[in-house]
Parts: structure tokens; sequence; C-alpha cells
């Protein structure tokens, strides 16, 4: 499998707007976040790297979400070359995994070019002024590389936010499948 990183766009760039359907039918837009800190991840449901983290994503997003961050997942896949990236089957994804967040569909791709999301999973996080603080790895585990799945990378930042604070400046990429575009959607900043 082809290991793609992200992008890393700078630091204290805005949140892009978005309006997105999830898999209940329920539009939710970053407006509907303003005035709490923002995670926007970008996940796929065939991707092994995110379904080497899926049930300790589920656990995390769902205690920080108590603590008062917004969270979404946004799949952008090209459903018609990978179905399993379905809005169907994106449904069936929270019910097993039991996703607490809105896991909306990116139909035109779009969110992703803006979001300037490269793989699976991508993670962005907002301050309470949708600022960008952090874009980098969930953790150091990867499928097959034997370390633990503990989220410690993600979890810094979004602690660091929460309590006021910058998370640390240096942060690692993302690693993950990269995002399936479809034939000549791909933007230019994709390797």
């Amino acid at each position: 499998m082809a290991v793609t990183p992200s992008t890393m766009p700078e630091l204290g760039t805005p949140a892009p707007d978005f309006e997105l359907t999830d898999t209940r039918g329920n539009t939710a837009s970053r407006s509907d976040f303003q005035g709490k800190p923002l995670l926007v991840m970008f996940i796929c449901n065939h991707c092994p790297y995110v379904k080497h983290l899926r049930e300790h994503l589920a656990d995390l997003t769902r205690k920080y979400k108590e603590r008062g961050v917004a969270v979404v997942g946004i799949s952008s896949n090209d459903p018609v070359a990978y179905p399993e990236d379905s809005p169907e089957r994106m449904a069936r994804e929270v019910e097993e995994v039991g996703y607490g967040f809105p896991y909306l569909f990116d139909e035109t791709q779009a969110v992703a070019r803006e979001y300037r999301a490269a793989c699976t999973p991508d993670f962005f996080l907002y301050d309470a002024e949708h600022r960008l603080v952090y874009r980098g790895q969930y953790d150091a585990s990867r499928p097959g590389n034997g370390l633990p799945v503990t989220g410690e990378d993600l979890a810094a930042a979004l602690d660091a936010v929460l309590a006021g604070e910058e998370p640390r400046s240096e942060q690692v990429p993302s690693m993950g499948c990269n995002i399936k575009w479809r034939s000549g959607n791909a933007p230019d900043y994709y390797g």
C-alpha cells in the first residue's frame, strides 16, 4: 500500500467553510461550531490506516466532545471507484465503530481540496476562533509497526487547546492512504 503524508498547511490558517450531509441526512457546517475548538478529520471506511485506529479514535473523540470540542469526520473518497466508502457504508461504519461525531460525505471533494487534505486519516485541529493550531499524526502507531495506538499526539494538541495554550509547533505529518480522487480531480498540491 502506498503511504501518503499530510500536506501540513500553515498554522494559523482559518478553517474553510463547509456544509455537508452526515450519514443520517443531517446537514452540518463549520458555522454550527462557532466558539468551540473544532477537530476536522478526513477518514474513510476502507483505509487500513483508519481501520488501525478507528476504535481508539471513537473513544478519544467521545471524551473530547464531552469536554467541549466539536468533532467532524469527513469522507471525500470517490465511492464509485471505492464502494466501501459510499454513504450507505459510512452509516454502517458509524454503527459498527460507535462514532459519536457527524460523519460527513464530501461528494464533490471540494471540502478536501479547501482543507488541503491528502490522506486518510488527516487531522486538522482549530482553536475556538477556528484558526489552525494542529495538523499532524494521531500518534506514531501504523499498521504493522508494533506500536500501540495511543492518540498521544492529537490528545496533547487537544489538551493544549482546551487549556488555552498553543500546541507544540513541531508536528509530525499524518500518514495514510491517499484520498481517492475522482479521475481528473486531484488538486495540484497533491503529489
